[in-house]
């Protein structure tokens, strides 16, 4: 698998899919980006391109080749810093070399793009950058993907980045799925959210209108039977037959096995990390 080609003004001419315009038109985002900047310059892309230079036989097995290759904690962090800035070309450059050297976009995605999206988050939580701040580095990381996956290019790429955000009927809390609508919106998907929709409710929204994405969140394993029922029929009644389902939830956190015993397409463990599986089940499930 090869990254598509892509120059300096595309990946610019992005931002305005995959962030909102807010955001991407703040008169302090120039100054935010040359903060990062400096740091990235003059420290984070020497030490991530260094991988140009390293020499890694091409006849190792996968098993190998993974271990050889697999980005550490500190490629994760590096990789977070680059996104927060200005100039993706430093991020498109270092995952090229993982992919033309052989892992594939599945590694990447487990082993890089979504640890780098739980440490952005992570930072947030520490107050290590605001809300703008990480918005700004999920928003990129979620470009990056759609860069490999090739749907950056689709003609009605603004139109089919819909999602259907929802609590899980007899649920109480809203502050998961409005958290995640929060960074959905900001990172330029159009969100709809039901906050007390019953189960028949959901199915018919979705039913009625198209999303490209279905998101549930269940605040307890009580809400699991529920969850059994809804995603079937979700699923069949859907007005776009091949809608991605992703839930979330504690319980999800602990055990994200439960979001295949649900019928879920992925499960994410955080709002960042939400928006990045919006874009990888758009790019498998809707643009495929």
């Amino acid at each position: 698998m090869t990254m598509p080609e892509v120059d300096r003004g595309s990946l610019h001419a992005l931002e305005s899919h995959f962030i909102a315009s807010e955001i991407y038109r703040r008169e302090d985002l120039a100054q935010r980006q040359a903060r990062i900047a400096r740091l990235v310059s003059g420290d984070i892309v020497p030490r991530l391109l260094q991988l140009h230079k390293n020499i890694i036989p091409e006849a190792l097995p996968d098993t190998q080749l993974i271990e050889v290759l697999a980005p550490n904690s500190a490629d994760i962090g590096g990789l977070a810093d680059v996104v927060l800035g200005s100039d993706l070309e430093a991020a498109v450059a270092y995952i090229t070399v993982l992919s033309d050297r052989g892992l594939a976009l599945e590694t990447l995605f487990v082993e890089l793009l979504e640890p780098t999206a739980r440490r952005l988050g992570t930072m947030w939580d520490h107050d290590e950058c605001d809300f703008i701040d990480v918005t700004l580095g999920v928003a990129r990381l979620q470009k990056l993907l759609a860069i490999f996956n090739g749907t950056h290019t689709l003609p009605d790429l603004a139109t089919k980045r819909r999602v259907l955000m929802a609590m899980t009927p007899g649920d109480q809390h809203s502050f998961g799925v409005m958290m995640v609508e929060r960074f959905l919106s900001a990172a330029g998907w159009q969100v709809q959210t039901e906050i007390a929709a019953s189960a028949d409710e959901i199915v018919e929204t979705a039913a009625s209108d198209w999303f490209a994405v279905i998101g549930l969140t269940a605040g307890s394993t009580e809400r699991l039977a529920t969850l059994r029922d809804l995603i079937p029929e979700l699923r069949a009644k859907s007005r776009n037959g091949r809608v991605g389902i992703m839930v979330g939830g504690p319980m999800f956190t602990a055990k994200p096995e439960l979001a295949q015993d649900v019928g879920a397409d992925a499960t994410a463990c955080s709002a960042p990390t939400a928006v990045l599986i919006a874009q990888k089940l758009f790019d498998l499930r809707v643009a495929a």
